[in-house]
This record gives C-alpha cells, sequence and structure tokens, in this order.
C-alpha cells in the first residue's frame, strides 16, 4: 500500500457553497424509498472542513470494492445494498426501544459518501481508502466504513492507527475466519490477509487483536499457530456453544482494551449464521444469530468503547428476498450508533438494558391494583345479593321481622 494521496480538488467547498452540512432531500420527513441515498437519510459532508464545520461525531463512508474477493462476488454493490431499502424515513429520533437512547439526541451523523476505487489496482485502491478515511479522522469525525471486501480493514484500519498511533490501536473482530493467511500463490491482496498485514506492518500489534465468531475449515492450522505466536486472542464457536454468548462476548470485550488505548470494530458479516445473513462472500453456517450481532454491537461500543467500524462482505446479488443481509448490516450500525450514545451519556454498564425494557421495573401495580379492584367488587356484590336472599327468607317467614342477626347470618 502506497502512502495516502491528495483528494480531488473539485470536492473543495468553493463557488459560494459554505462548509458544513448539506441536505440533499427535497423533504423533512422524505420516505425511505425516494429521493437520494444517503444513510438513513443524513445530510452529506464531503471534506474534512464540512465536517468540521458541521460538528460531526460519526460519518459513514462507503469502499464499493471486491476486486480481490476469492469467495462469490458483489461486495462492490454492499455500501449501496446497505444504504438502500430500509422502512426507516427521514426521522428525526431513533429511540431504542431496549435501552431507551437515541443516538440522534446526542450524535451528529452525515454520510461522507464513497471512497474512489481503482479498479484492477489494488494497491492503489488500498490508498484512496486509507486517505478517504484518514479525511473522516482529520474532520473530527468517527468513521463507520461500509464494504466491500474483507481486505479493507488493512488500509482503513492504517488509517485509524496513523492518527491514534501505531502499537496503540485495538482491534476486535466479528468473521467467521481469521483472515491471516496468503491467497492464492502467496499473494497478500486477498480477503484473508488483512490482520496479518496490519501485524506484520506494526500499525497493530497482535496483542491488541481480538477475534470472536470463528468457525469452517479455514485457515490450515500454520496460520492458526502465526496467529498465537503473535499473541493473538481468538473465540470460536465452540467456546460460545460451550459457555454461551454473553459469557464468551464478556471476555472478548475484557480482552478488547487490556493492552490497546483505542478500539477499532471491525464486523463481516458472515459472522452471522447464513440464515441471517446469507448475502456474503464466504457464507459459513453455524454463526452468530441476528440479536447476538446487534447486542454485541451495542455491547462492545457502549462498554468498551470505539474510535472506528467497518461492516464488510455485504453482496446484495446473493441476499435473497427482502435484503435481509443488508438489513442486518445497517442494524449492526444502528446498534453501534446507540452504544456509542450511550457511553456519551454514561451508560456503560455491563449488559445495560432499560428496566421498562425487560420488565424488572417495580410491579406494575397499576395492573395489579385494577384486578384486585375488580375482584373486591365481585366479591361484595356477591355478599349483597347472599344477604339480600337471607334478609328476604327471613322477612317471609317472620313478618314482625322478629329474628335476631345470629338467624340472619350476620
Amino acid at each position: 500500500m502506497t502512502g495516502p494521496i491528495a483528494p480531488p480538488s473539485h470536492l473543495t467547498p468553493a463557488g459560494g457553497r459554505p462548509p458544513g452540512l448539506t441536505r440533499v432531500n427535497r423533504t423533512e420527513y422524505e420516505m425511505a424509498y425516494s429521493g437520494v441515498q444517503t444513510f438513513l437519510k443524513w445530510p452529506m459532508c464531503m471534506t474534512p472542513e464540512d465536517l468540521r464545520t458541521g460538528g460531526v461525531d460519526v460519518a459513514v463512508g462507503g469502499v464499493p470494492w471486491d476486486g480481490t474477493t476469492t469467495g462469490r462476488t458483489g461486495t462492490h454493490l454492499g455500501p449501496y445494498g446497505i444504504r438502500h431499502g430500509d422502512y426507516i424515513t427521514d426521522a428525526s429520533r431513533l429511540s431504542h426501544l431496549d435501552v431507551r437512547v437515541d443516538p440522534l439526541e446526542h450524535l451528529v451523523l452525515c454520510d461522507y459518501g464513497d471512497a474512489d476505487v481503482l479498479i484492477g489496482d489494488p494497491e492503489a485502491t488500498y490508498a484512496a481508502v486509507r486517505t478517504f478515511v484518514a479525511e473522516i479522522l482529520d474532520g473530527g469525525a468517527m468513521p463507520i466504513i461500509l464494504g466491500g471486501d474483507r481486505t479493507i480493514t488493512w488500509p482503513s484500519a492504517t488509517a485509524v492507527a496513523d492518527a491514534y498511533g501505531h502499537g496503540r490501536l485495538g482491534i476486535l473482530q466479528f468473521g467467521a475466519h481469521p483472515v491471516s493467511a496468503p491467497g492464492r500463490h502467496g499473494a497478500w491482496d486477498g480477503p484473508g490477509s488483512p490482520i496479518h498485514r496490519l501485524i506484520e506492518s506494526g500499525a497493530v500489534p497482535g496483542r491488541n487483536v481480538v477475534q470472536f465468531g470463528l468457525r469452517g475449515y479455514t485457515p490450515q492450522p500454520a496460520a492458526l499457530d502465526w496467529l498465537e505466536e503473535q499473541q493473538v486472542r481468538s473465540h470460536f464457536m465452540a467456546e460460545i456453544r460451550r459457555d454461551g454468548f454473553d459469557t464468551v462476548l464478556d471476555r472478548a470485550i475484557d480482552e478488547a482494551l487490556d493492552s490497546a488505548d483505542h478500539l477499532y470494530l471491525s464486523v463481516d458479516i458472515g459472522a452471522a449464521d447464513p440464515a441471517f445473513a446469507p448475502g456474503t462472500g464466504t457464507p459459513e453456517p453455524g454463526g452468530l444469530t441476528a440479536d447476538e450481532m446487534m447486542t454485541a454491537m451495542r455491547r462492545v461500543a457502549a462498554e468498551a468503547g470505539i474510535v472506528a467500524m467497518d461492516v464488510l462482505e455485504v453482496s446484495p446479488p446473493y441476499d435473497p428476498g427482502v435484503g435481509r443481509t443488508a438489513q442486518l448490516a445497517r442494524r449492526c450500525v444502528l446498534e453501534a450508533l446507540v452504544g456509542t450514545a450511550m457511553r456519551k451519556v454514561g451508560l456503560t454498564e455491563r449488559r445495560y438494558m432499560d428496566p421498562r425494557a425487560t420488565g424488572t421495573q417495580a410491579p406494575r401495580t397499576f395492573r395489579t391494583g385494577a384486578v384486585n379492584s375488580v375482584h373486591a367488587d365481585v366479591h361484595a356484590a356477591v355478599d349483597a345479593a347472599v344477604h339480600a336472599a337471607v334478609d328476604a327468607v327471613v322477612d317471609a317467614v317472620s313478618p314482625s321481622g322478629a329474628v335476631n342477626s345470629v338467624a340472619r347470618g350476620r
């Protein structure tokens, strides 16, 4: 990968366009299926100056690249697919029902468009991606990168390490495969190599890498041995099945920052089982559920904190029906945003859920009281009817009413 390249000059605010956030939708509540498809209809930024002027906290950008894929192609359409097809319109509120936190109340968000890709030239593309991510960081925003094949983590995380310091960044990677092995004929440009290249370059030490959800049949033992030599911590689905998802996620979160100062969250959508994410380059049965994926994103962002994220390997051509793989990828981003907002307001306790969502708050006395009131009314009505019937019988046999209270059943 060559060094960063200069951004195109035509993106610089000029011709009277003031820097800052630019809305590209005609109406305030434009429907999700109409107009310009930015991520969740967020406003656009094109330069670091736009980000700084707009006070942007998080910028979503795309990398439509799958030029080095070795599995199923189509992930170059991932950013397009993730941006499209949501039912959420240009909403002004996104309150999360499980934790009751709205990221739009605490974060300024934008879409930063897509990085340039050079078809047929992986190294030049990686340099462009590195520049693209560096621009977002230079503008003071946290980058969330949509892909695109697995190699994107290599230039993206390198740009983040450039900003925060080589050796200080940690990576928590969700995926089925360790992505630490060379490709065909020993080439290191394939999707199986980004973690290896990050470690070898010195940008991210092996001890700062934690992997979660591994399974399947690749890579070969030599690559796994190399990961152990580099002190990479790996959590396989076998461990998750044995000890439980929450327990193993607790371990991964504890490990994520035990030797790093900042955390990059890297998500291969293939970490999810193909039942939930079939539209991916290398689907591997036996993975995480959709709920586990979303919970993990939110918890990592809230409990450990993140400075960057990528969501990769979404292949719309293999995403049947309603596009559930792209939908899950969008939700992974949203859950990370909710977790980031939770951390900003101090909700960092382990496995936090709002008690109103879990039913663990104080007893709902209004429901209990209503039931008890009905029962009391019924009993009173029955008692009154019985007493009235007894009185009528007694009066009938003793017209003078000369019957004591004991006879009346009082």
